[in-house]
């Protein structure tokens, strides 16, 4: 063992450069939430009735002041240093008081914004359902399993011998495989039709079962699912065809009925309740006659300031004595809630400058296809781009991207739908990738559906358009859009 001086660069986060990385990721609907915990959490934090429109100079990205690299110790020292004038300033020039919305950050339009929607989840319905059953109470337990055991798309993917297991040990129930289905075929009578399912097969069967108005339509396809559904799955209707005797009509009209089934019946209730179909944009985009107009929304962000009440300590403070124990403590816990107050309003304010630099950047960049909102107006772009624009780091920008949407006159779009790769055209241009896919998409919906077009047909199709592109990079792009195969895309 031998000691050694070794000198080395190290780059740290402060704290408070960590929590502005947070802050600046957040989404509307979560910002809102870490505002709300922020005024609990700090007293000296509060709501303003009356903002201030003050100056503020932004500092560099994520920059720290030498103030924020130390934590009071609660020392005398550090009682003594406290330079009450920081803090008692007349409201009329306090730099921590500002309004969160001015001119450029108009109040938003409810009526433009999703609502949130409450609804209630998909096991609170299936048990409801289950009280309208007359089940004895170990009925009722096991049958209460089975729900819990459903998967948010509604099917039954457990194995019987672990619900068995799970009511011997955890409800000290014994029971056996022939019960557990026989209270499983009670819980497949439950809407949405098909819930309580162990696959696929089964919960198409379950729908067709309880279609008893369409006649020998329904008996054939239930046949087709009970006998050829390996070959329905793969397209192979020739063998169907020839197995059930029946014409190309009938067929298609089997597949319509086949077709019109919810392959995920639980989603029906999950996706309804679910907060995520609820987007509230971060960026308005508007069409002014040809002038684009950009605003950020400001309904998760209220006007904060400093509490007068602990401004009024301090000056107590500053009139009275300084000699008291007692005392300097709560100084030094008044000056603790300050300091964080006013860094949690520069850090908000902060954040609002990067989202705005950020947006516009790319508002520029794209604005061809703000102005049209055709896909096919869009230009390549990479985070680099907007990074060197914006004078930001390429992390931030990918933050602001992967978090937040924009709300144009065309749809609300995620921020990272604007950035793609670019491809070089025979004509020696750059265009989008995602100008590609566009195209690619467009020959696909116009195709021939009794004759779909084969990846190397595409590839042909888009080089007459002039895109120098390869089979292999059609078929990526094809999955990427999440378009099947020809031979899956075929119908009668």
């Amino acid at each position: 063992m031998h000691q050694s001086l070794q000198q080395k660069l190290l780059q740290k986060l402060s704290p408070q450069q960590i929590q502005l990385m947070k802050l600046l990721q957040l989404p509307t609907i979560q910002i809102e939430e870490r505002i709300k915990e922020e005024l609990e959490e700090n007293p000296a934090l509060e709501l303003s009735e009356e903002g201030h429109d003050d100056d503020f100079e932004y500092k560099d990205e994520f920059s720290s002041d030498s103030n924020d690299e130390q934590e009071p110790d609660g020392s005398v020292e550090e009682y003594d240093n406290i330079d009450i004038t920081e803090y008692i300033r007349d409201s009329d020039d306090e730099p921590g008081d500002y309004k969160l919305r001015d001119d450029n950050y108009p109040d938003p339009d409810e009526e433009r914004i999703s609502p949130h929607k409450v609804e209630a989840s998909f096991n609170e319905i299936m048990v409801q359902q289950l009280g309208l059953l007359k089940l004895n109470d170990r009925e009722h337990r096991i049958a209460e399993q089975l729900i819990g055991s459903l998967d948010d798309d509604g099917y039954l993917r457990r194995e019987v011998s672990s619900i068995i297991d799970d009511l011997a040990f955890r409800q000290n129930l014994d029971t056996d495989e022939r019960e557990i289905n026989k209270i499983l075929l009670l819980v497949q009578q439950f809407d949405p039709a098909g819930v309580g399912a162990r696959d696929l097969r089964e919960c198409l069967l379950i729908q067709l079962k309880r279609k008893t108005d369409d006649g020998d339509d329904v008996t054939l396809a239930i046949k087709v699912i009970e006998k050829y559904f390996e070959e329905f799955t793969k397209k192979h209707y020739e063998k169907i065809q020839k197995g059930l005797n029946i014409d190309s009509d009938q067929l298609r009209t089997i597949i319509q009925q086949i077709v019109r089934l919810n392959p995920r019946p639980g989603m029906l209730v999950s996706e309804s309740s679910s907060n995520e179909l609820y987007i509230v944009p971060d960026f308005f985009i508007s069409n002014q006659s040809g002038i684009l107009e950009l605003t950020l929304n400001g309904r998760n962000a209220p006007d904060l300031r400093i509490s007068e009440g602990y401004k009024e300590m301090l000056t107590d403070y500053e009139k009275g004595s300084k000699q008291d124990k007692r005392q300097k403590e709560a100084v030094l816990f008044i000056k603790q809630k300050l300091d964080a107050a006013k860094w949690f309003i520069d850090a908000i304010k902060q954040r609002q400058h990067t989202l705005m630099s950020t947006m516009g950047a790319i508002m520029e960049h794209q604005r061809k296809f703000f102005l049209s909102g055709d896909e096919t107006d869009l230009k390549p772009m990479i985070l680099k781009d907007i990074a060197e624009k914006t004078a930001l780091d390429i992390s931030t920008v990918s933050r602001v991207a992967n978090s937040k949407f924009v709300q144009t006159e065309f749809g609300t779009y995620r921020l990272k739908f604007f950035f793609s790769e670019s491809m070089q055209t025979e004509g020696g241009d750059e265009v989008s990738t995602r100008e590609v896919k566009k195209i690619l998409s467009d020959l696909i919906a116009d195709e021939n559906s009794t004759n779909p077009l084969s990846d190397e047909k595409l590839t042909e199709l888009l080089q007459e358009k002039g895109y120098n592109i390869a089979r292999r990079t059609v078929a990526k792009y094809r999955e990427q859009l999440n378009i099947p195969v020809a031979r899956l895309r075929k119908k009668i």
